[in-house]
């Protein structure tokens, strides 16, 4: 089975969200299934910079949406992982350094709909003619895997084929939903400059409110469609998560799954981890002290052992329930624990959180931005991993936390829901317990989890059998990557049938 991933962003080479972790470590699980995957990513300069064995597949210049005469060529080299990577090397496109969607002045570029059209054309070019490569056989998908907005215009492209693709066999098709609330969307008049129909611009179509939109296109013409948690597969046929899409949502909810996400577990063990003070696993997790005094030492903590150390890896937003934590910051004070909070995000949050570490020094610390080594210390370092999301499709933090024996205090909600059992007098008896969940998404509610593992944090031995249970959890991606190739050949049967 071949398998075209189309990705907008993928570790290690390009990253802002679980989207670049999931696109980096889900096609490793799925080779090891017996699958050929390999990836179509934009040619960023950290894509180009770091493949190896570069070769020149096919030359692109005039293809509808795409320059007609500045270079435009499809690549393909050999990964940091050792798998194929096509990149589009189009630099007036992609040759920008920085976050992959934003301008220097913090707004989106104002030709994304071209690039990442282009993205979409591309994937359907080679999933309808293959990679055209010369002098062997070339690599044409079974199935095409597309992720998130910026990949939904390859299923419409496949759909709408253009002569002389028309009449060629096209590949099965796999929407996944990262976060629904980003949709792609731009003005009606750019439909025809991208190369697709008017028909397709109808309610029935890509057409969303007057306005065109990547991810409604990949919601309607895939064969399945797939997001990251069962809960969040559930909560966005519904009108509070669904953003506009619960209809079209509900009437295809035949098709649509939800997969749960894993993580990278060579990457994220704490007892082969580089970046850590100390290394340690189940057996071993009294050296997780020696993590902590690390944390506190480097987010200007006082040296407190005893104390419950609240960390947060997170994006500084409402959405990620931020502005709760910034209320409940005078409580987890009052009652002797510490926070640390590495992120960035709106100015405001950054502004509050800044002003809280300046009123509680040595109980508040705050590291602006991202730093991928600091937050695998963080992990090891804290006792509570807080992620109080108002929604979270999935949530990869509170999966690091678990491995790590960090107990993650979570919002009910999503994938979050889905990966973490709270510390209820029974799951502590049965021992299930792996964290502390709360819901509805709120600070009392907030504040009653939190004063929940302040009462367990000092029942050394009740707290060390939920760290080992935590770490118990499976949460790589095997079980997973075997539903993704249920979902394939699923996708790869629709096709047949035309």
């Amino acid at each position: 089975m071949r398998v075209l991933f189309v990705t907008s962003e993928c570790l290690p080479y390009v990253k802002t969200g679980g989207l670049g972790d999931v696109a980096g470590a889900l096609p490793a699980a799925l080779r090891a299934e017996g699958v050929d995957v390999r990836t179509l990513i934009p040619g960023y300069p950290g894509v180009l910079d770091r493949l190896e064995n570069i070769k020149v597949l096919r030359d692109l210049r005039g293809l509808p949406g795409l320059p007609s005469a500045a270079p435009a060529r499809l690549v393909a080299g050999r990964g940091v992982d050792g798998g194929t990577v096509y990149a589009l090397d189009i630099p007036s496109f992609f040759g920008r350094k920085g976050n992959p969607y934003l301008g220097p002045d913090g707004k989106d570029w104002s030709d994304n709909h071209l690039r990442f059209a282009a993205l979409g054309r591309i994937a359907a070019l080679i999933g309808l003619a293959g990679d055209g490569a010369s002098g062997r056989a070339a690599w044409k998908p079974d199935v095409l895997h597309g992720h998130d907005w910026q990949a939904g215009l390859a299923a419409a492209h496949l759909h709408f084929p253009l002569w002389p693709l028309a009449g060629l066999k096209r590949p099965g098709t796999v929407f996944t939903i990262h976060n629904l609330a980003f949709q792609g969307l731009f003005p009606a008049e750019t439909v025809p400059t991208l190369g697709l129909p008017w028909d397709g611009f109808t309610p029935q179509g890509f057409e969303f409110y007057s306005q065109l939109s990547f991810l409604k296109a990949g919601l309607v013409y895939s064969d399945r469609l797939t997001t990251v948690s069962p809960t969040y597969a559930t909560e966005i046929q519904g009108e509070i998560f669904g953003f506009g899409m619960d209809g079209l949502l509900r009437a295809r909810a035949d098709v649509l799954h939800g997969i749960l996400n894993g993580i990278d577990t060579d990457a994220w063990d704490p007892a082969r981890d580089p970046q850590l003070s100390a290394l340690y696993d189940a057996d071993t997790l009294p050296a997780k002290e020696t993590n902590k005094a690390d944390i506190q030492r480097a987010f200007g903590l006082s040296p407190d052992i005893h104390a419950p150390l609240f960390g947060i890896v997170s994006r500084l937003t409402d959405q990620k329930g931020i502005d709760l934590v910034v209320q409940a910051i005078p409580h987890i004070v009052a009652r002797g624990g510490q926070l640390a909070v590495l992120g960035t995000g709106t100015a405001s949050l950054e502004q509050a959180l800044a002003g809280a570490a300046r009123h509680y020094p040595g109980r508040v610390g705050l590291v602006l931005g991202y730093d991928e080594a600091l937050s695998h210390r963080l992990q090891a370092g804290v006792d509570v991993l807080m992620v109080p999301s108002r929604f979270e499709p999935c949530g990869l933090t509170q999966m690091y936390a678990l491995r790590y024996g960090t107990l993650p205090l979570v919002a009910r909600v999503g994938g979050l829901a889905d990966t973490v059992t709270d510390c209820t007098d029974d799951a502590l008896s049965d021992g299930t317990a792996t964290g502390f969940t709360f819901g509805p998404v709120t600070v009392p509610s907030l504040i009653n989890a939190i004063d929940r593992a302040f009462a367990l944090h000092p029942q050394t031995e009740r707290w060390r059998g939920v760290q080992r249970s935590a770490m118990a959890r499976d949460v790589s991606w095997g079980a997973s990557a075997r539903h993704y190739v249920e979902t394939y050949k699923a996708a790869m049967a629709a096709a047949d049938r035309g």
